[in-house]
């Protein structure tokens, strides 16, 4: 008797848990789930409805983040014309770091184009000093870095040189997009080369299509505005591993299909470029819609990565760029 009341009891345990999953949409949530041993920080989220009538609030954000054990996010704003169909303030990150002190990291940006050139007439922001004023301001108000940045100039143009000058002065990390419309430059990445070089103190963090192109040598500036085939492979001799080696500062943020698609494209080539450039890589989603599907979770993981190239990737590079306390 005893132990056919014991299967009945797992039976209806075995029911009630198979219910709740249904109920809750089939969804693992993160009561279900082991904790991780190491938790992510994602340095590239969104919020606010970049497609309509797909608002992500800081409540859904931070939703998302225990789902998926990401103890900070980086929220950053989009308010370049070519960003964004609608724009996302500053004052959305940092209203959402002030609901979420302990989950939420804001990052500010200023789009170059309001600076006056040295020698106009005075306009709304002047020069390197004016775009430094407002940054401070942004700094005091909590923000750890300058991104998305996404202006519709060359990458080293005279405007842009004013900001990265402006950051580097009162130390705001820059997480910046690059593909054919976009900050653009040509395959080998002169232009951002240029920009590594001037400003030796100033981290610049790449992401989207055309910079991850530049994973593989052959990459055309045609390949700056698509994403690759899958399974495609990486042709030696790209631009990323050859300023990584060179130019410290530089590092890559693996979030969007930009990051998604350089990885999955050569799985054998990925793991290694991971493992070399463990140093300067960057966890990212860039997650900007409720329901989004995230493949770089499980494409991580699937490549049995040593655990201090984990940790770097996950959740060190982060800590020691953005200045963050923890472990």
């Amino acid at each position: 008797m005893l132990a056919r009341s014991h299967r009945r009891q797992l039976l209806s345990a075995a029911v009630a848990s198979s219910v709740a999953f249904l109920l809750n949409g089939g969804r693992i949530t993160a009561a279900d789930k082991p904790a991780r041993k190491i938790k992510y920080i994602d340095i590239h989220t969104h919020l606010g409805a970049f497609y309509f009538g797909q608002e992500l609030t800081a409540e859904l954000l931070v939703r998302f983040m225990d789902e998926h054990d990401v103890e900070k996010a980086c929220v950053l704003p989009l308010i370049s014309p070519e960003s964004a169909p609608v724009a996302q303030p500053v004052t959305t990150a940092i209203a959402a770091f002030k609901l979420y002190p302990e989950r939420i990291i804001p990052f500010c940006t200023v789009d170059p184009r309001a600076v006056t050139a040295p020698g106009q007439r005075t306009g709304h922001v002047a020069g390197v000093k004016g775009i430094a004023d407002i940054l401070k301001r942004y700094q005091d108000a909590g923000c750890r870095g300058l991104g998305e940045h996404k202006t519709g100039l060359w990458f080293d143009a005279p405007q842009q040189m004013a900001l990265y000058e402006a950051c580097e002065s009162v130390g705001l990390p820059i997480l910046f997009h690059l593909d054919d419309i976009r900050n653009p430059d040509t395959p080998g990445l002169p232009r951002l080369e240029n920009v590594l070089k001037a400003f030796p103190k100033l981290p610049l963090i790449g992401h989207a299509a055309g910079f991850w192109a530049s994973i593989s040598g052959d990459a055309t500036f045609e390949d700056f505005g698509r994403y690759p085939e899958v399974p495609k492979k990486v042709t030696e001799g790209g631009a990323l591993d050859r300023l990584m080696k060179k130019y410290p500062n530089l590092y890559g943020d693996l979030s969007e299909p930009g990051g998604e698609r350089a990885l999955a494209r050569d799985p054998a080539f990925a793991r290694d470029f991971l493992i070399r450039n463990a140093n300067q890589l960057l966890f990212g989603t860039d997650v900007l819609m409720p329901g989004q599907k995230i493949p770089q979770f499980e494409l991580l993981g699937s490549f049995n990565l040593p655990e201090e190239v984990q940790f770097k990737i996950f959740r060190g590079n982060a800590i020691k760029l953005l200045k963050l306390d923890g472990k």
